[in-house]
This record gives structure tokens, C-alpha cells and sequence, in this order.
């Protein structure tokens, strides 16, 4: 029997994903101007949504040949590594992007979040698990107060294993006192919907533009449990706990 909801926050909650994936390609393109493309990157991150920051980021600088130019920033930024320089110049642009409250308001995603505060007003327990890091996973919380309608609250700092791994899935039940099997999970990408699964949990994915093809190409869910349309998230939802029982 499901008492628990289980949500994503980039990509599930809020699109934060495209502007995380804008954020890595600027920065990209400022440590290679002249022959790589924010659209390249953009496309590329695609490839590893949903998984943590230290993942992203090794992934990009190889696929692109980063290192070296982002090695010869490292005095100017103060870093002590070629990954901590990229990471430098891709959390100041994504800061500015966040100062704006308007654009997160913008990337809202209210199917999500209707359903959030539905369960929770239902007395469904409700909780967070996310691979951003805790100074902006609650940035973002506060400022579009979606903090009120979760119970808990899990970040990429609380864990040591990123999504696929279902850690920070583990993590989430045992603060909120529940068994995996009571737990449903909303994920938008292949990696949170494998982490769910890999904990023992339901698992419904509302896809983005970002996500759609790799998780229908994962196979790791039953079609209709698959969400294309976020208009649709409370009636898949609402089959899926009928099936339960």
C-alpha cells in the first residue's frame, strides 16, 4: 500500500534541468569560443541528466576536450583543479540565471507540484530527493515555497552515491519512517527512475524534452507508467494506485 510520494526536483518539480544544461554550455563555450556551440553541449548534457554534478561535469570535459583550457583558468578563478574551474564558471552563470525569481516562476512545472500538494493534503507523507546540492536545491524551494508541502528533504551533500544509486532514495524513507514498498516515486529522467527502482519503490516518469527519449529507450518501465504529457500525471498516478490496491 502506497502512503508515500517520493519527488525529483530538476526536471519533476521545476525546469531547472534546461537551465542547468544553458549553464554548462556557456561555460563550455567560454573556455572553447572558437569551435564549440551552446547547442552541441545542450545536446550532449542530455545524455547525462539526471545524474550528479560530478558525473556531469567529467562527462562534458571529455566528451568536449575541456581540460586543458579550463586548466589554464585555474590561477585566475582560484581552483585548485580543471573540473573545479568548469564547475566555477558554470555555477556563476547558473546564480544569475536563479537571481531572477521570474524565470524559475517560468520554469514551474504546475502538473508536478499540483500533485504534490494534492497528496500532501490527502495525508500522504511527502518527501525530496534530489542531486542538486543543498545551498541551491532550497534556493529554489524557497523561492517558489514549495518547501511547506514536503516532510523531508534529501540533497547530493547527504549522500555519497549519486543517482542510479539508490542512496538518497534509502536516505528519504528512513528519515520519513516508511518501508521502500510504500513508496512511489516521481522522477523525470532514466537515472531517477533506475535509482527509484534499484530502492525497492514504485516509480511513475513525467518526462521532459530533455529526458523523453532516453527513458522510453531504457525500458525500464512499463509504458504505462511513462508520462509524456504532464497533463496527465494525476490520472496515470491515480490508475497506478487503483492497480496497488
Amino acid at each position: 500500500m502506497i502512503t508515500t510520494f517520493l519527488f525529483d526536483l530538476d526536471g519533476t518539480l521545476v525546469q531547472t534541468e534546461i537551465l542547468k544544461a544553458i549553464s554548462y554550455a556557456r561555460a563550455a563555450v567560454q573556455l572553447r569560443p572558437a569551435d564549440l556551440t551552446e547547442a552541441e553541449v545542450i545536446a550532449a548534457f542530455g545524455e547525462v541528466v539526471g545524474l550528479s554534478r560530478q558525473d556531469v561535469v567529467k562527462f562534458l570535459m571529455k566528451r568536449f576536450e575541456l581540460e586543458e583550457s579550463a586548466k589554464s583558468r585555474m590561477v585566475e578563478l582560484d581552483d585548485a583543479t580543471p573540473e573545479e574551474a568548469y564547475v566555477h564558471l558554470r555555477l556563476h552563470i547558473y546564480e544569475e540565471m536563479l537571481s531572477d525569481h521570474q524565470v524559475l516562476y517560468d520554469h514551474l512545472l504546475p502538473h508536478n507540484t499540483g500533485l504534490l500538494q494534492r497528496v500532501k493534503s490527502q495525508g500522504y507523507r511527502t518527501g525530496l530527493a534530489t542531486m542538486s546540492h543543498g545551498k541551491q536545491a532550497r534556493r529554489v524551494l524557497d523561492i517558489l515555497r514549495i518547501a511547506p508541502h514536503l516532510d523531508e528533504i534529501a540533497t547530493r551533500d547527504e549522500v555519497t552515491y549519486g543517482k542510479p544509486n539508490p542512496e538518497i532514495y534509502y536516505l528519504v524513507a528512513r528519515r520519513l519512517g516508511v518501508t521502500h514498498e510504500a513508496c512511489l516515486v516521481i522522477e523525470d529522467s532514466a537515472s531517477g527512475v533506475k535509482a527509484a527502482l534499484n530502492a525497492g519503490m514504485g516509480c511513475i516518469a513525467v518526462t521532459t524534452d530533455l529526458t523523453r527519449a532516453s527513458v522510453h529507450d531504457s525500458g525500464l518501465l512499463d509504458l504505462r507508467w511513462i508520462v509524456d504529457d504532464p497533463g496527465q500525471v494525476e490520472t496515470v498516478v491515480d490508475a497506478y494506485m487503483r492497480e496497488q490496491g
